[in-house]
């Protein structure tokens, strides 16, 4: 099925090229550059998709001030479907057609899905305005694109768990709703702040996430900074409480270059967390 997959994405983003080129570089009012690509996959391999993701009592919930949801790479446990449509976003033929559209240079795959894998998201779950790991979980190479794939069919903007792309101080969003069967390509660098409003619907939001990678830095220089959240503009203590954590996290990996908890990564059949 991974194969199949590989040719539906490579066919639909070489025959939009030139179009997804000129929207994704489009001026915006954000330093961030993104596409939407609406019914990616026919809607039968969508829902099927959709039908496969695992319970919530099978994946990890991630509960802070930071951000709440459900997550995991142990794809090995799920339906193969999972695994198949995740590293078919991994497969070098997606990753040159992508390439072409965001003019990225040389970018990799991440066969470790660092940060990456499968996401649900219920009523009351969000994601806060945040800046990604600048680099891979080798501190080898740029994280420059975020590859976003919603599958919740009948999903509606009014339900939340959009995506959100801020500018440089947090004042003013695009939302892109996290409609179903769209990709979203998303580049990633120092600027590029991006949340998760709260669900408030019931029902699940579910999310395919992939990230490429690039020894090139997106900034023009080297760089290097961890996930760094802050809060919504109308959260005024929790923007004190998320800045403070940040430069602490942001001190410690300065001592502690590969950090202090195990790295979130997948290798192959289990899940090192």
């Amino acid at each position: 099925m991974k194969e199949k997959l590989v040719q539906i994405i490579v066919e639909r983003l070489e025959k939009d090229a030139d179009t997804l080129r000129e929207d994704f570089n489009l001026a915006k009012n954000i330093p961030t550059r993104f596409a939407a690509i609406d019914n990616l996959f026919p809607e039968d391999i969508a829902r099927k998709l959709y039908e496969a993701f695992p319970p919530t009592d099978e994946m990890r919930l991630l509960d802070s001030f930071r951000e709440k949801k459900y997550t995991s790479k142990s794809l090995d446990k799920f339906s193969p479907l999972i695994a198949d449509a995740t590293f078919a976003f991994q497969d070098q033929r997606v990753i040159d057609a992508v390439s072409l559209i965001t003019e990225q240079k040389e970018a990799v795959g991440d066969p470790h899905l660092y940060a990456g894998g499968i996401s649900a998201m219920a009523h009351g779950h969000f994601l806060n305005p945040h800046i990604d790991n600048s680099h891979d979980h080798e501190q080898k190479n740029y994280r420059v694109l975020n590859l976003l794939y919603y599958v919740t069919p009948e999903w509606k903007a009014e339900n939340g768990g959009n995506l959100e792309l801020w500018n440089d101080d947090i004042t003013k969003v695009i939302v892109i709703p996290s409609l179903f069967n769209r990709l979203v390509l998303m580049e990633t660098n120092e600027k590029s702040w991006h949340s998760v409003n709260e669900v408030k619907a019931d029902g699940l939001r579910c999310c395919i996430s992939n990230y490429y990678f690039s020894q090139h830095s997106p900034n023009g220089y080297e760089t290097s900074h961890i996930t760094f959240f802050q809060a919504r503009p109308e959260q005024k203590f929790r923007r004190l409480v998320s800045t403070a954590d940040g430069h602490l996290r942001t001190a410690l990996r300065k001592v502690v270059k590969q950090g202090l908890s195990k790295k979130d990564i997948y290798e192959g059949g289990k899940e090192n967390e």
